[in-house]
């Protein structure tokens, strides 16, 4: 049986939270199952971690709802484990983490909407190269439920930004003095202008910023965007592939980078850092262009 110290400050929040998820292999059970890796045996090879261990905390987090198990094979029956609703709320204290690691551990404390080429933080994103992206649902400034990988098309371009508005005074105080945070107009209004390069050349273009589908809404409408613009306010797409995140306004955004995927949901090109937002719309449109001639 998992040995556990009870936290008896029945009044203190973060107690009684750590009694559940306090144990490092509980969030970093949480973090593998966000990016897709459900069954026991991916989970204890991403982990490294005994058997024995893994079954005491996978126990532990069913007992706590934060994961479910749900049965995949009948003969014999064999089980994966999902997040709760319980468990995608840990997703924002992932992502809260990693920031702060990549900022105050693997960086050097100051807030950026970027990193250095040469940073652990890049070689991480660029780590990205040839994974797949779990199934999820993104909700786009209309108010509806999309996959964020086109599935009509051979390829989604996925171009993530810190944030943008249609008012100069919704933006976060001190924003144009964030390395990086600049730009993200001029980056959706550039894929707006060769939307049918991209089109023609067999990719849907997605953009995803953390804002509220309220504020994206907004922004499309006023620079007359003809692709959608999703939210992932909860963090679910950013924990699934562990993006790169800042804090401005109490909010975390994602940092600029770009993605290409093909139809199975697969990473084939990743940009990252982006310093010129317009010279990466004109590479994303040479990597859909190579990636059709080469597939025929």
């Amino acid at each position: 049986m998992a040995q556990r110290t009870r936290l008896d400050d029945d009044h203190c929040a973060i107690a009684q939270a750590l009694d559940v998820v306090g144990d490092w292999w509980t969030l970093l059970i949480v973090r593998d199952a966000a990016r897709g890796v459900r069954r026991f045996d991916e989970m204890q090879r991403e982990l490294g971690v005994s058997r024995k261990v893994l079954s005491e905390r996978l126990k532990l987090l069913v007992e706590a709802d934060v994961v479910t198990r749900v049965p995949y094979q009948d003969r014999p029956v064999r089980h994966e484990y999902r997040l709760t609703p319980r468990g995608r709320a840990l997703l924002p204290v992932l992502v809260a983490l990693q920031d702060w690691g990549d900022t105050w551990v693997l960086g050097e404390g100051e807030t950026m909407a970027t990193a250095a080429e040469t940073s652990r933080e890049a070689q991480r994103v660029h780590a990205l190269l040839g994974t797949r992206l779990p199934e999820l649902r993104l909700v786009g400034h209309d108010g509806e439920l999309l996959d964020p990988v086109a599935t009509d098309t051979p390829f989604t371009v996925l171009y993530c930004f810190p944030g943008a508005y249609a008012r100069k005074d919704a933006y976060p105080p001190g924003w144009a003095r964030i390395p990086g945070a600049r730009g993200c107009t001029l980056e959706s209004c550039s894929y707006r202008d060769q939307l049918a390069e991209f089109t023609a050349a067999g990719a849907t273009v997605h953009g995803v910023s953390s804002q509220r589908p309220d504020e994206q809404r907004a922004f499309a409408e006023k620079e007359g965007l003809r692709f959608p613009l999703l939210s992932d306010a909860d963090l679910a797409l950013t924990a699934a592939l562990r993006l790169p995140t800042f804090r401005a306004a109490g909010v975390s955004r994602l940092k600029r980078l770009t993605l290409v995927l093909d139809g199975d949901r697969t990473v084939r090109d990743v940009q990252y850092p982006i310093t010129d937002v317009t010279a990466s719309v004109e590479a994303a449109l040479r990597t859909v262009r190579g990636l059709a001639s080469r597939s025929g």
